[in-house]
């Protein structure tokens, strides 16, 4: 059973301000590794040992089985926060319905920073029209870890539907702006970027093309001016193509 010690030392092991993208490939076994079988580790979810239901949650990361998202679910409550943040990580592999509000109840109350994270990346992966208002909240409000996770969450509003795409893209402007961390900026930059390509050209539409074009030109960070580029180039928007080839053309960059 893990002490306290133990804990903390396995979330040192986090890095902070790594990309929900890229961090998967942490849990995931290595492609020449067998998955852990799927009924073993169902039948750890209830185990009463902490670290054999931490283990277990953590695999159904990397498995996907629709059987243990109830378990999962019921993990989210778990006291030891290894075994959340696995549950989290857990159902963000294998999402459902009946897990949005399970996961937005634990965003709101867990005191554990990297559960909060796990549980915003398993709301992105849900693309659930619920998640749009806890993401945004944690946006704007959580720290900067998990503000991060909250950016490339808000991206999958854009397979939720036409109206999520537009809540989602107030806060993330807002943040592009206003955030002093420049890995958040620049992860509103791409998300901003994913979700216009699901929008006419209309005001919402300019007015997102217009926050990327001000990070490409003003931004202090290098990082956030290439993702906001990055950003323009993958929407094509002709404004912001034009602004790109002239500012280069001029030496800017």
């Amino acid at each position: 059973m893990y002490d306290e010690d133990d804990i903390n030392s396995v979330l040192d092991q986090e890095i902070e301000l790594d990309s929900p993208l890229d961090h998967l490939g942490s849990l995931a076994a290595d492609s020449e590794t067998p998955k852990p079988d799927p009924e073993a580790m169902l039948a750890l979810l209830d185990h009463p040992q902490t670290q054999q239901r931490m283990l277990a949650a953590r695999a159904f990361s990397d498995i996907e089985d629709r059987r243990a998202t109830p378990h999962l679910i019921g993990l989210l409550q778990d006291p030891c926060p290894l075994v959340r943040v696995s549950a989290a990580y857990g159902i963000g592999r294998n999402p459902s319905p009946d897990a949005v509000e399970p996961l937005i109840a634990q965003l709101n109350r867990d005191w554990n920073g990297y559960v909060r994270k796990g549980v915003v990346w398993a709301l992105g992966n849900c693309r659930d029209r619920r998640t749009l208002v806890p993401l945004a909240d944690a946006l704007r409000t959580d720290i900067s870890a998990v503000r991060l996770w909250a950016a490339s969450a808000l991206a999958q509003m854009s397979q939720v539907g036409y109206e999520a795409v537009v809540g989602a893209m107030p806060p993330l402007i807002e943040v592009l702006v206003q955030d002093p961390v420049a890995a958040v900026r620049s992860n509103c930059a791409w998300a901003i970027g994913q979700l216009c390509r699901e929008l006419p050209s209309n005001v919402v539409y300019a007015t997102a093309v217009d926050a990327l074009i001000q990070a490409f030109a003003e931004d202090e960070d290098l990082g956030v001016r290439e993702d906001a580029k990055a950003s323009l180039l993958g929407v094509g928007d002709p404004r912001g193509l034009q602004l790109i080839e002239t500012l280069e053309q001029e030496g800017w960059f």
